[in-house]
């Protein structure tokens, strides 16, 4: 994937205003899917689970970030990492000139686990 602009502007910060940017820019994409009012609190360090959100939704959050920031992210990263503070830690490794994210070596059966709930999910509704 190739960078945005949203990825060259964090890029230009300093490496504090690009973690907070970073994390207001996955923070209001989490607000959107849940339906919260821009200046409503979102719980950065609790579960996205915890919060209500479904597998689909989040599912909807990581394209949405890809497409923000031009990073493929892995289906298993938003499991691996489930608060918005640990999703912009491993996305702030995944940026030029980032802290190196640790290797996503989790099993494929996680993916397997992410379709199965999806289309749960679809079958549900």
């Amino acid at each position: 994937m190739t960078a945005t602009a949203a990825t060259e502007q964090l890029i230009s910060l300093s490496a504090p205003e690009r973690a907070d940017a970073l994390r207001e820019l996955v923070a209001a994409e989490f607000r959107v899917t849940m339906l919260l009012e821009p200046d409503e609190e979102l719980p950065l360090d609790r579960s996205y689970f915890d919060l209500g959100l479904t597998s689909l939704r989040l599912t909807e959050i990581k394209r949405r970030l890809e497409q923000r920031l031009g990073l493929a992210i892995s289906a298993n990263t938003m499991f691996n990492e489930p608060t918005v503070d640990a999703l912009v830690t491993h996305l702030s490794g995944l940026l030029p000139g980032g802290t190196e994210a640790p290797a996503d070596d989790a099993p494929v059966a996680q993916d397997h686990a992410l379709l199965d709930e999806i289309l749960k999910d679809l079958y549900q509704s």
